[in-house]
């Protein structure tokens, strides 16, 4: 499989089932009257991220993960979202970067040498294993810990909402 197939659509796909739970998530503080900012703030654990925090470091890791295989830049997101309806303009935003792609932007990908910023200098990755052994599991990481996260504050979503469409043949 290209990895322009295992990144972009993947990625976007993904980023419209994060907005999908935002939304469901406002409406859920709505009805409930849950303050957002109980949301914004909500963990699992004390040493995790707090909700906008997984949101915000999925959004980028789906840029990154894209600008890296592709040798593109990716935009600046200052990580200043307060609100729900702010986080969902920024999946937009990623969004709209993701969509620029082609699969011609990945031809170089499977050759590129990916060096992350906390790695040692010099060290580097091939841009197959950065993919499959890091960056892959880092983005559902943190989109599975924001899922549960609105799991866990009652915000009504279910597997289906996770995996999001399949594409079924007939």
């Amino acid at each position: 499989m290209h990895m322009y197939d295992l990144t972009v659509p993947q990625l976007s796909k993904t980023l419209r089932n994060v907005d999908d739970w935002l939304s469901r998530a406002i409406k859920h503080a709505e009805t409930t009257h849950v303050p957002v900012e109980t949301l914004m703030a909500a963990r699992l654990a004390p040493d995790q991220y707090m909700f906008a925090r997984q949101v915000q470091v999925a959004c980028d890791n789906a840029k990154y993960i894209a600008g890296r295989l592709a040798g593109k830049e990716w935009p600046s997101h200052p990580d200043t979202e307060a609100t729900l309806d702010q986080l969902r303009t920024r999946v937009a935003s990623v969004q709209s970067y993701l969509s620029a792609f082609t699969r011609d932007d990945f031809e170089h990908a499977p050759t590129r040498k990916i060096s992350l910023p906390w790695m040692q200098a010099g060290s580097w990755l091939h841009a197959g294993d950065y993919l499959v052994q890091f960056a892959l599991p880092n983005f559902y990481f943190h989109v599975v810990t924001a899922y549960a996260i609105l799991r866990h504050k009652g915000v009504p979503l279910g597997k289906n909402d996770y995996l999001g469409e399949l594409p079924t043949q007939s």
